[in-house]
C-alpha cells in the first residue's frame, strides 16, 4: 500500500486548558494536518489555545457520543492516513522521528499501534498491566472505522495492523479528584454497553471480578513496582469495575420491574 506522504491527526477536546497546548506542539514536527473539535459545552479556555496555533483546522461542535464525533472529525480530514490522539496525550521525540520516516515509505499496512505509557499520580506506570498498553492510533481510513461503544471505542480495521515502536505519552489521572470526575460518567456509559448487548448479571461480577481485577493488576501484572500509585490504580480499577456492574445490576433490575427498584 503506498503512503500518500501526508499524515492527519484528529482530537475531540472539552475542558482541556490544561492539556491541549503540549498535545498540539508535540504534533507539529510531524503532524501535517491537524484537525481539533471543542465541545460547544467547553467552558474553560480549550477553544482560545486551539485558536492561538496558525497551523490547525478547528471546529466548534455539538457533542454526538465518543465514536460518532470522532468519525465526524475524520470527515474534516484531506489524507488519507490519520493519527488519532486525546488532548492528553503527547507524541514523543521517537514516535515523531518514526513518524516522519513513516511518510518516506510505502507500507502494506492498513494500521498501526504505538506503545502508551500512561502517567497516573505523578508517576508513569511502567507495570499493573497497563503498559506498553498498545493502542491503534495510526490507520488509513478508507480501510478503517470507529466502533459504536459509548466509552472506550476502538477501531475496526480492514487488512493487516503493524507496530510502531516510539511510546506515546498519557496523561491520564494528575489527581484523585480527576480520576473521580470521570469515574462516574464512565462507569455509567459501560453499563449502558452491558444492557445493550443484552449480558446476564450475575452477582459474581460484583463479588468475584473487581478481585481477580486488583489480583491481576497488583500481583499478576507486578503493580507492586509502580509503588504507592500502583497500589492506588489496582484498588480504584477494583472499584471501577465493582460500580460498573453494581450500575449494571440497577438498570436490568429497574428494567425487570418496570423502572420500580426493589
Amino acid at each position: 500500500m503506498k503512503n500518500n506522504n501526508k499524515i492527519s491527526s484528529i482530537l475531540i477536546a472539552k475542558d482541556e486548558e490544561l492539556n491541549i497546548k503540549r498535545c498540539l506542539q508535540s504534533q507539529l514536527c510531524c503532524i501535517n494536518e491537524i484537525v481539533v473539535l471543542v465541545d460547544e459545552n467547553s467552558s474553560d479556555k480549550t477553544l482560545e489555545i486551539a485558536k492561538s496555533f496558525p497551523e490547525i483546522k478547528y471546529e466548534v461542535v455539538r457533542w454526538m457520543g465518543f465514536a460518532q464525533t470522532k468519525q465526524y472529525a475524520l470527515s474534516l480530514t484531506t489524507n488519507d492516513w490519520i493519527f488519532w490522539i486525546d488532548a492528553d496525550e503527547i507524541i514523543t521525540d521517537a514516535l515523531a522521528q518514526e513518524l516522519n520516516e513513516f511518510k518516506k515509505t510505502d507500507n502494506k499496512f492498513s494500521a498501526y499501534t504505538v506503545p502508551r505509557l500512561a502517567n497516573f499520580l505523578g508517576r508513569w506506570i511502567k507495570h499493573s498491566g497497563w503498559y506498553p498498553g498498545r493502542v491503534t492510533r495510526l490507520f488509513n481510513k478508507k480501510f478503517a472505522r470507529f466502533s459504536q461503544k459509548d466509552v472506550h471505542e476502538n477501531l475496526i480495521v480492514d487488512g493487516k495492523t503493524g507496530n510502531l515502536n516510539g511510546n506515546l505519552l498519557h496523561y491520564t489521572d494528575p489527581s484523585i479528584k480527576h480520576y473521580f470526575q470521570k469515574f462516574n460518567t464512565y462507569t455509567s456509559l459501560a453499563a449502558e454497553e452491558l444492557s445493550k448487548k443484552n449480558k446476564k448479571f450475575s452477582v459474581s461480577d460484583i463479588i468475584l471480578r473487581p478481585f481477580f481485577i486488583f489480583i491481576k493488576m497488583y500481583f499478576l501484572k507486578m503493580g507492586f513496582l509502580d509503588g504507592i500509585q500502583g497500589f492506588i490504580l489496582a484498588v480504584f480499577s477494583s472499584a471501577y469495575v465493582f460500580t460498573k456492574y453494581c450500575k449494571f445490576w440497577e438498570t436490568k433490575n429497574k428494567n425487570n420491574n418496570n423502572g420500580v427498584m426493589e
